[in-house]
């Protein structure tokens, strides 16, 4: 280039002439009126491609393996060397493998997908599911990792959960709502079962019953990815991985998951300070902007739970998502309702709340409630030291000596004298319960019909004094103040008769 300058500066100066040029710097003529013609070296430059005698006639069959490529697995589509090889053996071939690589190289570089920029307006939201793998209570452990993303400001909003599931997608939207402050009034997905049961035609979709719950309570308005076409909600998918390789790196250790969430909503709150590439400002201060387009959040709130219709087995157990759960004996074998949110399972017979379990994550777990067994344990006192629900089941020490005294009263009878006195933990709280056995057993009285009066008086709460507050309509009554005058005329009427 120092070369190229130096004859360009001393020809078109006129410090020498071109001849005396080509003297000086031993150029041909020809070159010379290169170098005057460019400031620059133009580099090599080809009239026209390169002639490739030996392929010409199997170039459409390339074209067409790779383009029949495009519908293949990925992992099984044709490498360079795969088509050398069948151009050679089942095309009669006869060049080399390297101009075949340089056809195969040039035909993916200009069949590569060019994407278009988006803008995107205040008040849009996109949603994703990703998994990560978190150190819970000592144990590896994958979870997944819920974000929903505000293209136009960049904040997110980062949850897990034990698993990608109904209940899991219903509430990472409920607490993303609250966090941000308000409803995005679109919200982008991908076509996830747990939002659609069925593609249709272009952008058509048949949606499940929960998420149009979700959408009816909060009025946003959805937009589904074409299928196969993630990167409609690139935003999303790109900040799942920056979120990934940013709170959860290194590993984290946590106790709970609730716990890692509470960590993880701070550290969301800490990107806002952020400015991402090309934004006027800090994802906070567009935040702002993103608010003032938002929806208002509903006053009523909104429950994020999965209904099911299960029938309880011989053993009083209902199967729900792998697992058992106990109800009370005398819902056996009935249908009933489960009602499942992330933290809790409820199971519910007509319109009764029957029994309320603490939400296992596990499989195959079994979970018992002792008091839903003690009807029939009434009935079958034997199996009271050998009944499972009643396995590792801690009772004050007032209870394993009233059974002792019980039994050594009553003999064989005294374990169903027990049983009775235990049941009404189906009524009373256990400390109640305990309560009025320490105190019976102060009074030595141990009948269970005695401990029931006993629990029951205990329990009663004493008459307030009557008022007229919260009773307007009492007010207007008017009750005259009677005078004794009147009771003295009775009884003069008596004594005249």
């Amino acid at each position: 280039m120092q070369e190229w300058t130096d004859v360009r500066r001393e020809v078109l100066t006129g410090q020498l002439s071109k001849r005396a040029a080509c003297r000086q710097y031993g150029l041909s003529w020809h070159t010379l009126a290169k170098m005057l013609a460019h400031d620059q070296p133009p580099g090599y430059r080809r009239k026209e491609p390169r002639r490739r005698p030996k392929l010409a006639d199997f170039l459409p069959v390339i074209q067409q393996i790779l383009t029949d490529d495009k519908s293949a697995p990925k992992k099984q589509r044709h490498t360079a060397w795969r088509i050398f090889e069948r151009l050679r053996d089942e095309q009669g071939y006869q060049g080399g493998y390297t101009i075949v690589k340089d056809v195969v190289r040039e035909w993916k570089q200009s069949h590569r997908e060019v994407f278009l920029p988006l803008s995107h307006p205040p008040g849009e939201a996109q949603v994703d599911f990703g998994e990560a793998t978190v150190q819970l209570a000592g144990e590896p452990t994958k979870v997944a990792l819920f974000v929903m993303t505000l293209p136009y400001s960049g904040a997110m909003f980062v949850q897990v959960f034990p698993r990608e599931c109904t209940e899991t997608f219903l509430e990472g939207h409920r607490r993303a709502f609250e966090y941000f402050g308000g409803v995005p009034r679109r919200i982008s997905y991908d076509n996830s079962a747990i939002a659609v049961i069925e593609v249709l035609s272009g952008r058509e979709r048949k949606l499940t019953r929960e998420f149009m719950r979700l959408q009816s309570h909060y009025l946003f308005q959805h937009h589904f990815c074409l299928v196969r076409r993630a990167n409609e909600k690139g935003h999303v998918e790109r900040l799942l991985g920056t979120a990934r390789r940013n709170f959860l790196v290194p590993v984290p250790e946590v106790a709970s998951l609730e716990a890692l969430n509470v960590a993880l909503v701070e550290r969301c709150r800490a990107d806002l300070t952020h400015r991402t590439r090309g934004a006027a400002g800090p994802k906070g201060e567009l935040l702002v902007e993103d608010q003032a387009a938002f929806l208002p959040l509903p006053v009523q709130p909104f429950e994020a739970r999965r209904i099911a219709q299960v029938a309880a087995d011989s053993e009083s157990l209902v199967r729900f998502d792998t697992n058992s759960y106990s109800v009370p004996v005398k819902y056996a074998h009935r249908q009933l309702s489960v009602v499942a949110t992330v933290n809790e399972v409820r199971i519910v017979y007509e319109d009764r709340l029957v029994a309320r379990h603490r939400r296992c994550w596990q499989k195959e777990q079994f979970f018992f409630e002792p008091v839903h067994y003690l009807a029939l344990l009434e009935r079958k006192p034997g199996g009271f030291d050998y009944a499972r629900p009643l396995e590792n089941w801690q009772v004050p020490a007032c209870f394993h000596l009233l059974r002792r005294r019980l039994e050594a009263e009553y003999g064989g009878p005294g374990t169903r004298e027990f049983i009775r006195v235990l049941r009404l933990l189906e009524r009373y709280t256990p400390r109640q319960l305990e309560g009025a056995v320490e105190y019976a057993l102060d009074i030595d009285v141990i009948d269970p019909e005695s401990i029931r009066v006993i629990v029951e008086h205990r329990s009663e709460r004493p008459i307030e004094l009557f008022t007229l507050d919260g009773r307007p309509e009492l007010a207007l009554v008017c009750v005259e103040t009677t005078s004794p005058a009147a009771y003295g005329a009775l009884l003069g009427e008596e004594c005249a008769s």
